[in-house]
Parts: structure tokens; C-alpha cells; sequence
């Protein structure tokens, strides 16, 4: 008789165990959700964040983004350190949310060349001239990655 409570006691024991493992899997999976091909950024976790540009040199914070008319992030709007408006392609800037940084590679030099605004007057993104103007201070091409996406070449 005493043989089969201790046998029943280790059955609840090793359910109750892959019961708890199974919550703590689950738990898992809700904290850490699963992305499907690249890597996806909560608005506030970007804005806000600091600037960086080549050799460390700081260039700002990010001030706002731009999305296109289909819903894609096309720029992040950085206020320098004179308060005025600089457009960085979404394609140029690196992010890690965790130290809350955005580096861009580009030179401090070339940086400064990069036509700026105000709130007041922002430009027309959606034009093929700022496009391409913008893109080339960056050493961008407008759209080339989601061009190279829809003919299968990058991975979604």
C-alpha cells in the first residue's frame, strides 16, 4: 500500500513540474515576442534617443519619424544641437534601444551639409528631387532595399 502512494506522490510531483515548466515556457514566449525576419523597434523606443555619428561624434536626438503613404518608416527627423531639423533615411541609422542610441554613419563633416529646417517649414519628403538629394548625403540609394526585397533578393 505504501509502495503506491510514493509512486503516485512522484506522478504528481513530475506533472506539476512539466506543469510549471510549461508556464515558464510560456511566460517566456510572451515577454520575448517573435519577430518574423528582421528586426522591429517600438516608436518610443526610438524617440528620444541619442544621435551618434562616425568617431563618436554626437549630432542630436531623434525628434520624430516620417512614415510613407503605405506605412513604412522612411525617416527619422533629428533636432541637432542648434535646434534645427536634419532628415536621416530610416536605411542609415543603426538603433540600440537598450542604451537608447542611433548611430549613423556618416561623417561629422558631411552631416553639417545635410540641409536642415524647422518646424515651421518642413519639406516635401515624399519628392523624388529630396528623396534622392537626402538618400545621397547618406550614400543611400532612395527605396534600393525594398526594391531588392520585392524581387525576393533580401530576405523579408
Amino acid at each position: 500500500m505504501r509502495r503506491r502512494v510514493i509512486q503516485l506522490g512522484g506522478m504528481f510531483t513530475l506533472i506539476a513540474t512539466t506543469v510549471g515548466l510549461g508556464l515558464l515556457t510560456a511566460q517566456e514566449k510572451q515577454e520575448k515576442p517573435a519577430t518574423s525576419g528582421g528586426q522591429h523597434y517600438r516608436a518610443k523606443e526610438i524617440l528620444g534617443s541619442k544621435v551618434s555619428l562616425e568617431a563618436e561624434a554626437t549630432a542630436g536626438t531623434v525628434e520624430d519619424i516620417v512614415l510613407d503613404e503605405n506605412g513604412n518608416v522612411d525617416y527619422l527627423i533629428v533636432k541637432n544641437e542648434t535646434n534645427k531639423l536634419v532628415t536621416v533615411p530610416w536605411d542609415a541609422a543603426q538603433f540600440d534601444v537598450k542604451k537608447r542610441t542611433t548611430v549613423v554613419q556618416i561623417t561629422p563633416e558631411k552631416f553639417k551639409q545635410v540641409p536642415t529646417y524647422t518646424v515651421e517649414q518642413y519639406p516635401a519628403f515624399a519628392t523624388p528631387t529630396y528623396r534622392t538629394e537626402v538618400y545621397r548625403y547618406y550614400g543611400l540609394t532612395p527605396g534600393q532595399e525594398r526594391r531588392m526585397i520585392r524581387r525576393g533578393v533580401v530576405p523579408r
